[in-house]
C-alpha cells in the first residue's frame, strides 16, 4: 500500500514545482492574515504543490498550534496539490498525516540509525529523504545508507541541497540514477538550471517562495527541450539566488519574505523571522532590486 501511495506522489512531484514556504510574523508574533494573503496568492500559479513546516517555514521552532495552523491554512488553499511537511519525528509525521498531508520531508537526527528512521516515518505518509550536507546544518549519507533509505518502499526519492558543493550533487544524482523508481529532486537554490540537467526531475526550494512562475516556466522549458529559453530563465534566477541565498545564510528565510512582499504576496511588515540574523534595509533594498531586475529581465 505505502509502495502505490509513494508511486503516486512520485509521478505527481515528476515536472513540477514545490515551494518551500516561509511563514510571516509580525516581530515575533505569527500572522495568520498575512499567511491567509499568502497562500491565495501561490494558489493562482502552477505549482505541483508546497512543502510546509520545512526549515524555510522553520518548522521544528514553530509552536504546536502555529505548526498546526500552518499546515490547515495551505491544505485548505491547495486541496488538490501535493501538501509536503516537515517531519522531525515519527510523531511530526504522524500529525502530519491527521491533518492532510500527502507526504513527508525526512529531517534525520545526527545520531541514530538512518535507515531504520525513515522506515518508521514511512509509516505514516510517503517519505522524500534529504540529502543536507552538515556544513549547512543537516546529515549527510554514505552512498550505502543512501542506496537502503531509497529501497525502501515508502520512499518517493531524494532532495538533495548542498548550496555550493556541485561534487556531492553529482555523486547523489549518480547514484539516484542506479536505483530504480527513484526521484531526484533538487533543493539548490543556487544553482537551479545545473542541477536540473544533472537529472533532478522536480524542485522542491525556499526560492519557490517568490518569483514562483519563473522557476515553473523553467522547469517546463526543460522538459520540453527549449534550451534557449532553460538557459535565459537558469541565468535570470541565478542572479535572483545569489541576491537572496548568501551569507548569513539564515538570512535567506526573512529575504524570500521581502520578496514574496515585493511580489504582493504578504504586506510589506509581515516580514520578520523570530529565528533568523539581523538584516538591515540596505539588504532589504538588494532583495527589492533583485526582484524587480528579475522580472524586467523577461520583460
Amino acid at each position: 500500500m505505502m509502495q502505490a501511495a509513494a508511486e503516486r506522489i512520485r509521478s505527481r512531484l515528476d515536472g513540477g514545482l514545490v515551494p518551500a514556504v516561509p511563514v510571516p510574523f509580525r516581530g515575533r508574533v505569527f500572522d495568520p492574515a498575512a499567511l491567509a494573503g499568502y497562500t491565495r496568492w501561490m494558489a493562482a500559479h502552477a505549482i505541483a504543490g508546497v512543502a510546509v513546516n520545512v526549515h524555510t517555514g522553520r518548522g521544528r521552532h514553530l509552536a504546536g498550534q502555529v505548526r498546526r495552523d500552518v499546515l490547515t491554512a495551505w491544505r485548505t488553499a491547495l486541496p488538490d496539490r501535493l501538501l509536503i511537511a516537515g517531519a522531525w519525528s515519527e510523531a511530526s509525521a504522524a500529525e502530519a498525516r491527521d491533518l492532510g498531508a500527502d507526504a513527508v520531508l525526512a529531517f534525520a537526527p545526527k545520531n541514530g540509525e538512518p535507515v531504520a528512521y525513515h522506515a518508521a516515518l514511512a509509516t505514516h505518509l510517503p517519505v522524500l529523504a534529504f540529502y543536507l550536507y552538515e556544513a549547512a546544518g543537516g546529515r549527510g549519507y554514505t552512498d550505502a545508507e543512501l542506496r537502503s533509505i531509497l529501497e525502501l518502499p515508502g520512499v518517493v526519492g531524494v532532495k538533495v541541497a548542498t548550496l555550493d558543493s556541485v561534487m556531492t550533487f553529482q555523486r547523489v544524482a549518480a547514484l539516484c540514477s542506479a536505483v530504480p523508481h527513484t526521484l531526484l529532486v533538487t533543493g539548490e537554490d543556487r544553482f537551479l538550471g545545473y542541477s536540473l540537467l544533472l537529472g533532478a526531475r522536480g524542485a522542491l526550494i525556499g526560492m519557490g517562495a517568490a518569483v514562483t512562475d519563473l522557476q515553473v516556466e523553467l522547469l517546463r522549458a526543460g522538459a520540453a527541450r527549449d534550451w534557449p529559453r532553460f538557459v535565459q530563465l537558469a541565468q535570470v534566477l541565478d542572479r535572483f539566488g545569489a541576491a537572496t541565498f548568501t551569507d548569513p545564510m539564515e538570512g535567506y528565510i526573512r529575504r524570500m519574505l521581502w520578496a514574496a512582499a515585493e511580489e504582493g504576496a504578504i504586506p510589506a511588515d509581515a516580514c520578520d523571522d523570530p529565528w533568523g540574523p539581523a538584516l538591515d534595509s540596505a539588504e532589504r533594498e538588494l532583495v527589492r532590486r533583485a526582484v524587480h531586475d528579475a522580472r524586467a529581465a523577461l520583460g
